[in-house]
């Protein structure tokens, strides 16, 4: 049997180590499954054919650093469009003529964040849709097709979207959860770091839009920790630090300093996956906030790098989603609701982080790891 893994936001954004790194936790994990694993990842070409050639030179060159070289098949579409046919895409990788042989075997196609779409979808035996973003999924589900006729099951990051405090649009899907996948046997604890770092990587922007109370709320980083701004001199012992895209001439770059936050270029710092590792690996713990629907809706969303953070021996001070119920009780988090929260987060994990790490690492394996996951996902 062949586990194909679809994606599409891996080959197209070269310069994110953090975003590459979420398949390949995917990935890896059916490695140590001992599984057939194929990753098929679509790339929807531009107007500048010149310009995806480095693209997927880099695709290429990440999945043999990870030991995937035979184990992929690039689907290049010259012309993007919403429909995936196999007669108008470029296979490379394994040949097209083996992925035909592939798709006629037994085989499941695990589809993240509905990347592969008809006509091309219909052709695997086994269809599975893996959410990783609850609250817009949800959302525009009740507005448009985004894959829920072309599946047979339907999973989600979103731990609570049966709570009874959940407020996501309602679903007549029977979705299932799980938990975002870290590869434990790549990340590992590390020793603290010297620097009393807190820092989380991302996009200070964002152009995703759901609708509230008739409004469609700012999705953005930039929104998110706004009440958190004042953190630096509420804990000015801590050292404070944003990896997001901040364009050297913005003018938030020059409030966050003001503010007390260092401010670095993610291209730079976590340009690839084991840049972005070693960036994680730098910090005392992640401090983040996110996106006010999950919080709104308690939808029990959790990041994949918070999950990374964790494998790391690093604690996660994140906003709270309605989570923290499906979590062991040691866990390595601290979830808030304020400033205030916030900083007694921050203090806890100055003064206790050895403590606070050890669980941090243990609930990685015990709850994210990727073969936990994968098996339950499976059914394997």
């Amino acid at each position: 049997m062949t586990i194909f893994l679809g994606c599409g936001f891996a080959a197209k954004y070269r310069e994110g180590g953090g975003n590459f790194s979420v398949p390949l936790q995917w990935m890896l994990g059916l490695r140590r499954l001992k599984l057939d694993a194929i990753w098929l990842e679509l790339l929807p070409g531009t107007e500048d054919v010149l310009a995806d050639q480095p693209k997927i030179r880099s695709f290429q060159t990440q999945l043999r650093a990870h030991g995937f070289a035979g184990r992929y098949c690039l689907l290049y579409q010259k012309r993007a469009a919403d429909t995936h046919d196999l007669d108008l895409l470029q296979c490379i990788g394994i040949s097209k003529r083996e992925l035909l042989e592939r798709l006629d075997g037994p085989n499941v196609l695990l589809n993240l964040a509905y990347s592969i779409h008809p006509p091309l979808l219909l052709k695997f035996e086994r269809r599975i849709f893996c959410d990783l973003d609850p609250s817009e999924i949800f959302y525009w589900m009740t507005k448009m097709e985004v894959g829920q006729s072309f599946h047979h099951e339907f999973w989600t990051i979103g731990l609570n979207v049966h709570g009874d405090d959940c407020r996501l649009p309602k679903s007549a899907l029977a979705w299932k959860t799980f938990y975002p996948l870290v590869d434990t046997k790549l990340f590992r604890p590390q020793s603290r770091p010297r620097s009393p770092k807190f820092t989380t990587v991302g996009q200070w922007y964002w152009g995703g839009a759901v609708e509230v109370a008739g409004e469609f709320p700012d999705l953005s980083k930039r929104f998110a920790f706004e009440p958190y701004l004042g953190l630096p001199a509420r804990v000015p012992e801590a050292r404070f630090e944003l990896a997001m895209n901040i364009a050297t001439e913005d003018l938030e770059r020059e409030r966050l300093r003001r503010c007390g936050w260092q401010v670095v270029d993610p291209h730079r710092v976590a340009r690839t996956p084991r840049s972005y590792r070693r960036y994680l690996a730098s910090a005392l713990a992640e401090f983040t906030a996110i996106k006010g629907v999950d919080v709104a809706w308690r939808t029990g969303w959790l990041s994949d790098r918070a999950a990374a953070f964790l494998a790391l021996g690093r604690p996660v001070i994140t906003e709270d989603t309605g989570a923290e119920r499906y979590l062991p009780a040691e866990n390595g988090f601290r979830f808030i609701r304020s400033a205030a929260d916030a900083e007694t987060a921050v203090r806890e994990v100055l003064h206790d982080w050895s403590r606070l790490s050890k669980q941090a690492g243990q609930c990685a394996v015990e709850v994210f790891d990727s073969v936990r996951n994968l098996r339950r996902i499976l059914d394997f």
